[in-house]
């Protein structure tokens, strides 16, 4: 077999021991070939030594692995050569995203976030022991990567059954609560739940004119001040402008604990900022660890050699399977922990780079659809589909190597061959082996893949993959030149909300809503 191109080297991963590694081979035509071939080598000369049944399932195990052929793979799968023809794009999109980091206009501050936080970062601190004191429940109210982002990190460092747990059994942390959306039960059975004495909200909004968000913070401080009259603003944080927008002027009319969303960052790359970091220090998570596992990765993703440069060279190969069709990106983490970080890389990669327009103005079609998927148990699910359907999707895996628990499975069931054969191997065993297992059949049925190993789940590795595929955004959207920081057909729906609800200034909007005729009733059943 052909030696393997990962991203990551053996001398890194020496250097690093505690980094992520990305792991690109089965992305290239070369390398599925050859695994491809090396499998039927080994099939026939197993069945040599097969008869009956066994020798038709290898016979047919051959006949799959040969079809398409190895020349023909590059239909599916990205040619080295290919890759190396982009050099020259990649390395244009490379210096691109260098020149443009920090910026506010470009929207590109988050570049920065790593190094540029210190005092904000000691009084989140403060912040957070103040709270884990003196409240039992903190609650952030905040929709899109406000909520998106801090609902992940809780779920990958957190214990997964945290809200179940006594104080004690948190480490001193309150229960902790993501409301992002307007449903009028979940919010209801949110204030059902809370004991108001003992909550602290958490509002984020830039803008402080986020409707959903809005609404949510005029429920919960009518309830506070119903209850606490003036003293309801030490139940809230606010993290939005720092110098205008409602909330702003709120925290400064009525005395509350506010924090910055600094200016050029979006909300979909805020996680390593107070809107995500007051959140993690309040459940007891060492930011600064965080932080440092994104700087460590921005240094990797700053080599300008995109054979070095895993952000870059996934944008590369990423768009090179777009332009053979594969218009679609499932993320599929082996591990429970990582669940809610395919829902945040959602919204990052769909809405910055799903655009109809270059920045020159002139049209486009761009943008991969993100598909979150969990193993092993979306195997029960989707990946029918991955294997059997259409030559449109890239599945990127997300393994752990080292999970925090480990559990065996007991001796039993001795008379069901088909059962006994688990006991004494381990849960881990078992999810790493499932993992493999659908890895392979996909290389079998000719559908590229790539995977990223977290050595363990902590803040540090966290931080590694956050930035990561923040960095790998930022190089697509210069790849297919598109402007990778705006989000206008987010801003059509909200103005049209605004419309409906009769909001001032949005009167001609309303016009166009009104014109809509009425549904043909032919088609209503």
């Amino acid at each position: 077999m052909t030696k393997k191109t990962t991203v990551t080297t053996a001398a890194d991963q020496t250097l690093n021991p505690d980094g992520i590694q990305i792991d690109f081979n089965l992305m290239l035509a070369e390398y599925a070939g050859a695994a491809r071939a090396a499998v039927r080598s080994d099939l026939r000369k197993a069945a040599h030594e097969l008869e009956g049944k066994e020798l038709e399932k290898v016979h047919e195990a051959i006949a799959v692995l040969s079809n398409p052929p190895g020349r023909l793979l590059r239909r599916t799968f990205v040619e080295q050569s290919e890759v190396k023809r982009r050099s020259p794009v990649l390395e244009r999109a490379f210096k691109a995203v260098q020149a443009n980091r920090g910026s506010v206009e470009k929207m590109t501050m988050w570049t920065e976030l790593p190094y540029n936080q210190g005092e904000v970062v000691e009084r989140i601190k403060e912040c957070a022991a103040s709270i884990r004191e003196k409240f039992d429940n903190f609650v952030v109210l905040g929709i899109g990567g406000s909520a998106l982002g801090p609902a992940m990190v809780h779920q990958a460092l957190s214990d997964l059954r945290h809200n179940e747990l006594s104080k004690e059994q948190r480490g001193g942390a309150p229960k902790f609560y993501v409301e992002d959306n307007v449903d009028p039960e979940r919010m209801v059975s949110l204030i059902n739940v809370l004991d108001l004495e003992k909550t602290c909200f958490n509002v984020i909004s830039k803008s402080g004119n986020t409707s959903e968000t809005m609404s949510q913070y005029l429920i919960v401080s009518d309830l506070l001040k119903q209850k606490f009259g003036k003293k309801y603003a030490e139940h809230i944080v606010l993290t939005t402008d720092a110098a205008k927008g409602n909330l702003h002027k709120i925290g400064v009319s009525d005395g509350l604990t506010m924090f910055v969303v600094p200016d050029g960052v979006g909300g979909r790359f805020s996680e390593l900022c107070p809107v995500g970091l007051l959140a993690a220090a309040v459940l007891g998570f060492d930011i600064d660890r965080m932080l440092k596992g994104a700087a460590d990765m921005d240094e990797r993703c700053k080599n300008p050699d995109y054979a070095k440069n895993p952000a870059l060279m996934g944008a590369g190969l990423m768009l090179a399977a777009a332009e053979k069709g594969q218009n679609i990106h499932v993320m599929m983490p082996y591990a429970d922990s990582l669940k809610y970080l395919a829902d945040w890389y959602a919204q990052l990669w769909a809405e910055s780079l799903g655009k109809n327009v270059h920045r020159d103005g002139s049209p486009c079609v761009a943008g991969q659809t993100p598909v979150k998927s969990l193993g092993v148990t979306d195997q029960h699910s989707q990946v029918q589909l991955y294997t059997e359907g259409p030559d449109d999707k890239v599945i990127t895996f997300l393994r752990v190597k080292n999970f925090r628990s480990k559990i065996t499975i007991p001796v039993g069931c001795e008379e069901f061959s088909d059962v006994s054969f688990l006991c004494g191997h381990t849960l881990n065993e078992l999810m790493d082996a499932e993992m493999r297992a659908t890895q392979y059949a996909l290389l079998k049925a000719a559908k590229p893949t790539w995977t990223i190993t977290l050595p363990e789940v902590n803040e540090y590795t966290l931080g590694q993959v956050m930035y990561f595929f923040e960095m790998m955004t930022a190089y697509a959207g210069e790849l297919l030149d598109i402007d990778a920081f705006n989000q206008p057909g987010v801003e059509e729906g909200k103005n049209a909300t605004y419309a409906l609800f009769g909001r001032k200034g949005y009167e001609n909007k309303k016009v166009e809503l009104d014109a809509m005729p009425e549904p043909n009733p032919d088609f209503v059943l």
